[in-house]
């Protein structure tokens, strides 16, 4: 009897086991049933955007997307392709895994010491070593002069009181979109060597942040570097997307990737309003 009422309840229980994991399933067994994974009942735009708003106020991306067609330095080409699916569950792999391959001064960037001076490079120097403190904190962004690059007339006209630490120029970079077009163009505005000098010596700024892929212009492109980095007190984040964002004062919040060894690194900068 006993016997009898055990073998019924193992035939009911193999027949509610459900079909997807018989012997015949392509699902890995880590996985659930793939019928049961469609995604047809779900939302599959995914959401893009630069504004983000929560409790904790608004949250503005400055930071530009990476894609094919973005500028790269002295290239007519763009940035080309940047990542590619090595591994793909389309063709049978467990999972999908991209690699990644681009140039440490490519998008929205920063540069460490090491950029320009040989010896901070040896000395390690490195993106591993730039002062978070530094990239982040309140900040302050302004529009510039639209008709020259960044001279120390142009710095003097702007007036930045002592005390502010991290500024953001906006310049005539944002109104040609040059981050949007494919060639490198070699007009953008930028800082001229004796614009780095007067910062250094009259403000109080260890933060500098640029709309194109260099805070100096291409005419003086190594002279400024070198005196914006020659103290290891400045950090210079180049490429910010700093369109229909409000000139004025915002938190700021900037993380690069720990790469040590790197002069340069991809960086994440948000403003906080």
């Amino acid at each position: 009897m006993a016997h009898g009422v055990a073998a019924s309840l193992l035939l009911l229980l193999l027949l509610q086991i459900p079909t997807s994991l018989s012997a015949g399933s392509a699902a890995h067994p880590a996985y659930a049933d793939p019928a049961s994974c469609a995604a047809t009942s779900l939302d599959l735009d995914p959401m893009r955007g630069a504004e983000h708003d929560g409790a904790g106020g608004r949250i503005l991306d400055i930071t530009h997307a990476y894609r094919e067609d973005m500028p790269s330095w002295e290239s007519d080409e763009g940035l080309g392709r940047f990542v590619w699916l090595a591994k793909s569950m389309a063709n049978g792999s467990l999972a999908n895994n991209s690699d990644m391959k681009l140039p440490a001064h490519s998008g929205t960037h920063v540069d460490a010491p090491g950029h320009v001076f040989q010896h901070y490079f040896e000395a390690g120097f490195d993106v591993d070593t730039l002062d978070l403190h530094v990239l982040n904190g309140p900040a302050l962004l302004l529009d510039v002069p639209r008709d020259k690059n960044i001279t120390a007339e142009v710095m003097e006209s702007l007036h930045i009181p002592r005390g502010v630490r991290r500024v953001l120029f906006r310049t005539l970079n944002t109104d040609r979109q040059l981050m949007w077009k494919k060639e490198f163009d070699t007009s953008y505005v930028g800082f001229m060597k004796d614009g780095a000098q007067w910062l250094v010596d009259n403000t109080d700024i260890k933060l500098v942040g640029v709309d194109y892929l260099s805070v100096a212009a291409f005419d003086d492109l190594i002279p400024s570097h070198l005196v914006f980095l020659e103290s290891r007190e400045i950090i210079l984040v180049e490429a910010l997307n700093l369109e229909n964002v409000k000139p004025g004062i915002y938190s700021l919040h900037c993380l690069p990737l720990r790469l040590r060894g790197a002069e340069g690194s991809p960086i994440r900068c948000i403003l906080i309003k």
